[in-house]
């Protein structure tokens, strides 16, 4: 994959709507109940970009980003103003904000991940863009020093953590996407008519 480790402007970012999608399959058997399947382990994230310009330099800041990334060629950082941190977004992330892994006396490298739960059931997210400064990590509670790969979001440290041992972590985040639009088509009569571009983004999966 071809990644950019720049971002988004963040300010056409804080008006985005979208979220994760997951595809499933659903069959209606011919007694009327259903089947359904999960065709996806996870989810992906689609947004919509057109939403948050508010200005010709809004506009200007966009066609350069598109240009520069040459459309759908290249993935970049992407910051989701609904959910960007290891803890809820008006919060502060604590270093034991996720559980990252257990030790074993000989694992040195610990990938960063968030936790959705609710009901009892949990989805495990990767986490392969940590913004730069932001990840703290503890070791059983302890704040322990460790190397952030801020391109994989692996988290390493120079001795194996012991047997047991809970590695957590708290974060800043970025979700690395790309456009889905070939064709970028502005008006500047139209965006102050009140009309709203269409500018789609995709996650790119790890």
């Amino acid at each position: 994959m071809s990644f950019h480790d720049v971002r988004f402007p963040l300010s056409v970012a804080y008006g985005t709507a979208g979220g994760p999608m997951r595809r499933v399959d659903v069959v209606t058997l011919a007694s009327g109940r259903e089947e359904r399947n999960a065709l996806w382990a996870g989810s992906r994230r689609r947004y919509e970009a057109g939403l948050g310009l508010r200005s010709d330099d809004d506009l200007h800041a966009v066609i350069e980003f598109f240009e520069a990334r040459g459309g759908k060629l290249h993935a970049f950082r992407f910051r989701d103003w609904l959910d960007w941190k290891s803890c809820p977004p008006l919060a502060t992330p604590a270093m034991t904000d996720q559980l990252v892994g257990l030790g074993d006396g000989d694992r040195r490298q610990f990938p960063l991940v968030k936790h959705y739960v609710s009901g009892g059931q949990a989805h495990v997210r990767p986490i392969t863009r940590p913004v730069a400064g932001s990840v703290i990590v503890a070791m059983n509670g302890d704040a322990v020093a460790a190397s952030i790969d801020h391109d994989t979001g692996l988290v390493s440290f120079a001795v194996p953590p012991a047997g047991g041992a809970a590695i957590t972590a708290g974060f800043e985040f970025d979700t690395p996407v790309r456009f889905d639009i070939d064709h970028l088509s502005l008006s500047l009569a139209d965006f102050r008519a009140g009309q709203v571009p269409s500018i789609p983004l995709i996650e790119v999966l790890p």
